[in-house]
């Protein structure tokens, strides 16, 4: 039997916060009719998808973290948290679909698949995993940071985003090679 496996990210856009790739092998036996692209998917809806696709899946989830972001840049951060989380899988895959237009370099057959994540249920399992395991993240950091909202724009760049930015400053967690955040230690206030 040929196992394929899902691959998609979440966090690509956001000026702070690691960027969560998700690879998902799902199991055959499963119904997986309610998994759909996490975009789609109401937060609680996400949080019970993930837990089942947990409990019924091989599945890797990896972080790739602002600091990364900003030494590889956006897409070579991406393209390697890809690698990582197929790695992750422990067993190879026999084949990957992947949300987007890009492959990796990966060992095995992989095919990008524009809007994958709706598609394919491996993708939006990988899609929901994503998603879950970045906004978990971004809820921890606002209880250490509470004053930039985390909890509620996840470190996109929303105008009460950009408020406490100009107001705090950026954080460790801020990517330094985004323009918001980059114009913000220059002392240019946006």
């Amino acid at each position: 039997m040929t196992t394929v496996a899902g691959v998609d990210e979440a966090g690509r856009g956001p000026l702070a916060g690691p960027v969560a790739v998700a690879a998902v092998i799902l199991d055959a036996s499963h119904d997986w009719s309610n998994v759909d692209d996490s975009k789609k998917l109401e937060p609680e809806v996400r949080a019970t998808l993930a837990e089942e696709i947990r409990a019924h899946s091989v599945w890797s989830v990896i972080f790739v973290s602002s600091s990364e972001v900003d030494r590889m840049n956006i897409l070579a951060a991406t393209m390697f948290g890809m690698q990582q989380a197929v790695r992750g899988l422990g067993d190879a895959p026999d084949r990957v679909l992947i949300d987007g237009n890009r492959c990796p370099d990966l060992p095995m057959p992989a095919e990008a698949m524009i809007g994958g994540d709706a598609r394919e249920k491996c993708i939006g399992a990988a899609s929901i995993l994503a998603k879950q395991a970045r906004d978990e993240y971004m809820i921890e950091l606002h209880e250490r940071l509470p004053e930039y909202g985390f909890d509620r724009h996840k470190g996109y760049g929303t105008p009460e985003h950009l408020a406490a930015l100009r107001r705090f400053g950026p954080t460790p967690e801020h990517r330094r090679s985004f323009a918001p955040v980059r114009d913000c230690l220059q002392g240019d206030l946006f």
